[in-house]
């Protein structure tokens, strides 16, 4: 008989290496999918891991994994705060959208003025969007117990319409012969992300996600906040005890989380997309959640975590161009990721055990 039986206290080692498991399953079980598809296994998990970082254009690749990085880590670090104490917001593809739509809607009043402080307004009305966003459900939890987790996914799709409707309304470019999109803020120098430093993809969005990192660490590490956070994950009866206050816990890791995806729409719509479109959102804020949960909730485990994340987007990409994989194909490589994380996960705090259970 296989059964789980419950470790006395959690397996450090199994905490450690579950990520990497994962990786490798998913990239066997992701080779199986790949060859039921009807191609080489090998040259697909090979196309989306290796070609990036040493095929024969790299040089123009490996720049992208700070652009596709980017964002991910900026999310990821906010949703971990959250996650850490236990409060769970789904929506942070929705605060994504609605950071983008703030920040683009504060450069395009602006045009076609030039000023250098254009974009620091775009910075902050971004992460305002993203924060009042998740204010929603935090208020909601707060004041009348609702789902964190069900007010923040339904209102993805409420800010999905929001973002279709100023594509083709109030930011519709009047200059663009009715085709719904509003101006390209890469041709407006004041409003425009840029690169710092020419052919290395790094811009303000990459600077705003190590800095997350680096104030991630220090607050979960260093300051009460951070300890209050860790202890009402880990322990939250004694949390009580320890005088920590929920509500205010509550709409603190909601408000980051909303105001870091915020900031990761302002950046991405200034910067690499560069404009607001009806196809904007590509779906960072959910894969921010892999993001998360594979960097074990750890600042640097959750930058590296971004950099492995946006290899398989760019890998993926790759591989539909060069071997014909189609787009569902890759997004289900990635979810299997996440799948087998969480399964192996429960190794953590169970363990297999063949034989009968002993009776007490």
């Amino acid at each position: 008989m296989i059964r789980l039986e419950k470790r006395p206290q959690p397996s450090r080692a199994w905490s450690m290496a579950t990520p990497l498991v994962a990786v490798l399953a998913t990239m066997v079980m992701g080779g199986l999918l790949f060859a039921t598809l009807g191609k080489n296994p090998v040259e697909a998990i090979r196309t989306i891991f290796w070609e990036p970082l040493f095929g024969e254009f790299a040089f123009y690749y490996r720049p992208q994994l700070l652009v596709k990085g980017a964002p991910l880590v900026l999310i990821a670090i906010g949703l971990s705060l959250g996650f850490r104490a236990g409060i769970w917001n789904i929506g942070a593809e929705g605060q994504y959208i609605i950071g983008a739509l703030t920040g683009a809607g504060v450069g395009l009043a602006f045009y076609p003025m030039e000023s250098w402080i254009i974009f620091p307004l775009m910075v902050l009305a971004g992460a305002f969007g993203g924060w009042a966003w998740a204010m929603i459900p935090a208020v909601l939890k707060t004041r009348f117990g609702t789902n964190e987790i069900l007010v923040s996914l339904m209102l993805v799709y409420v800010a999905e319409q929001l973002l279709a409707s100023m594509s083709l309304g109030l930011m519709k470019n009047p200059e663009g012969f009715g085709f719904p999109g509003s101006r390209n803020l890469q041709q407006y120098d004041s409003a425009h992300n840029a690169e710092l430093i020419a052919g290395t993809g790094m811009h303000w969005g990459v600077v705003a996600a190590l800095i997350a990192v680096i104030f991630s660490y220090v607050l979960l590490n260093r300051h009460m906040l951070g300890y209050h956070i860790r202890l009402t994950g880990e322990a939250p009866r004694a949390a009580k005890f320890a005088g920590v206050k929920p509500a205010r816990l509550i709409l603190f890791c909601l408000g980051a989380s909303g105001a870091l995806a915020g900031l990761a729409g302002m950046f991405e719509v200034s910067g690499p997309s560069g404009q607001v479109s009806i196809d904007f959102n590509v779906g960072y804020g959910f894969t921010a959640i892999i993001v998360a949960f594979l960097g074990r909730l750890h600042p640097v485990g959750i930058l590296l975590a971004g950099a492995l994340m946006a290899l398989t987007y760019i890998g993926g990409d790759i591989a539909q161009g060069n071997l014909g994989l189609p787009s569902a194909a890759i997004q289900v490589f990635q979810g299997m990721l996440l799948f087998f994380l969480l399964a192996l996960d429960l190794l953590t705090n169970y363990r297999i055990a063949i034989g009968k259970p002993e009776v007490a």
